[in-house]
């Protein structure tokens, strides 16, 4: 499981990101995201920021985890490089706790500046291996 670019738009950064489960899922999606963000094999995991996310279903929980790791990015000016990601599944509702590991901002080690993940061929799909997302970010 992992994650890739599919295509080259101008104004967009589209990756798909897949995981046996819904936890990897998040956690391939956060590595693509701060792929673009930063590069990211240069950040060190030296702290880490506790990061929550809910949806009402899987397609909500990826799109409101990466928006929360953008928001914490920002807020904390860091850059982010592993994750850890558990999800809870009650009444129908899904909730991501995790922890994304990073340090701060360097600016030799930024990359693209990501305004926010967009609805545009956002997707989530259960698959037969696991799962896998199709997310684009304004850039």
């Amino acid at each position: 499981m992992g994650y890739k670019f599919v295509e080259d738009l101008t104004s967009d950064v589209m990756f798909e990101a897949e995981g046996r489960d819904l936890a990897e899922l998040l956690k391939q999606a956060g590595l693509a995201l701060f792929e673009v963000v930063c590069q990211r094999e240069k950040v060190e995991p030296r702290e880490f920021v506790e990061i929550e996310a809910r949806g009402d279903n899987p397609k909500d929980l990826v799109h409101e985890w990466l928006s929360s790791l953008l928001t914490e990015s920002d807020t904390r000016e860091m850059f982010f490089s592993e994750f850890e990601v558990k999800i809870e599944e009650k009444d129908g509702k899904f909730v991501a706790r995790g922890k994304a590991w990073g340090e701060p901002y360097s600016p030799e080690k930024g990359e693209t500046v990501v305004k926010g993940v967009t609805y545009y061929n956002f997707n989530v799909e259960k698959t037969k291996n696991g799962w896998k997302a199709k997310v684009v970010c304004d850039i």
